[in-house]
């Protein structure tokens, strides 16, 4: 009997552990599975870093050394430069990062669809656009520093040469792909230019339109924390590489984590959009 109840005592925190992690995998069953997955990337992260010659802070010494900037993003908004918290470098880097890409967005959706419905002007840019769009996006920062002679508005040049190539050409491959039942349908109709481009080119290409929105808003945001390592001022990216200057492995550390999450929501932002945008039939 003294056995036995020792027993039933023994497994009832095996039993309530298992009964909360059984109820947890059925309320949220994709839930489980990345939690799992971060903490034995943690944990091996961590055993990588135990032994003395590593100059690499374990996830305990990240956060044992920047618990303020994990904990307080919003501390110091009237401080200057890198003093500010993090959510303040963050908003900063998006701001030029959201005037960068919609101006990209907006001309490259709009030189799309002109270009796509001509097959001259096709033929005539297309070389130029492979070319340009090879190169990477920090070769465009002298250039722009040399011609504008501001580190602000250079920035977001690099951010809106980085990002309209996707747009563009997946612009224009989507007015291509318009089949030609539709083009038919319009000259049997005889829809006048401004309704062709409103209900027969728009919606065919709105998918291909989204693919390189979305690619595009991936494209901005690595490049904006690159060209901010070089311009300097505020933003994640001088954060992150003033930390390296004076030492701080643990703030570029947190602070790639944040680059991450963001980057993360703006690409699902724009999925999201695409998803309520794109007609059903085009899905």
């Amino acid at each position: 009997m003294t056995t036995n109840s020792r027993r039933g005592r023994n497994n009832q925190p095996d039993n309530f552990l298992g009964a909360f992690i059984s109820n947890l995998q059925k309320r949220f069953p994709d839930l489980l599975p990345p939690i799992v997955a971060i903490l034995i990337f943690l944990l091996i992260w961590q055993l990588f870093t135990l032994s003395p010659e590593s100059t690499m802070p374990g996830p305990i010494k990240v956060f044992q050394e920047s618990w303020t900037k994990i904990w307080w993003p919003f501390a110091y908004p009237d401080r200057e430069g890198t003093a500010k918290g993090l959510f303040w470098q963050i908003w900063a880097s998006l701001q030029r990062v959201g005037i960068g890409y919609s101006l990209a967005a907006i001309v490259g959706v709009t030189a799309g669809v002109f270009i796509g419905v001509n097959p001259f002007l096709f033929k005539a840019l297309d070389p130029l656009f492979q070319l340009l769009r090879t190169i990477p996006p920090l070769a465009w920062l002298p250039i722009a520093l040399a011609a504008i002679q501001k580190s602000e508005p250079s920035a977001i040049f690099v951010i809106f040469i980085t990002s309209i190539w996707p747009i563009l050409m997946n612009t224009i491959v989507g007015v291509q792909q318009i089949p030609q039942d539709y083009k038919n349908v319009a000259r049997v109709l005889r829809l006048s230019q401004q309704k062709y481009f409103l209900k027969v080119v728009l919606p065919a290409a709105v998918p291909y339109i989204f693919t390189g929105l979305r690619i595009g808003i991936g494209l901005a945001w690595l490049a904006i924390v690159a060209a901010e390592m070089i311009t300097g001022g505020v933003g994640i990216g001088y954060f992150m590489f003033d930390s390296y200057n004076v030492g701080k492995t643990s703030d570029i550390i947190v602070a790639l984590v944040y680059v991450g999450v963001v980057g993360l929501l703006l690409d699902r932002a724009v999925a999201f959009i695409g998803t309520k945008v794109i007609p059903e039939d085009n899905k």
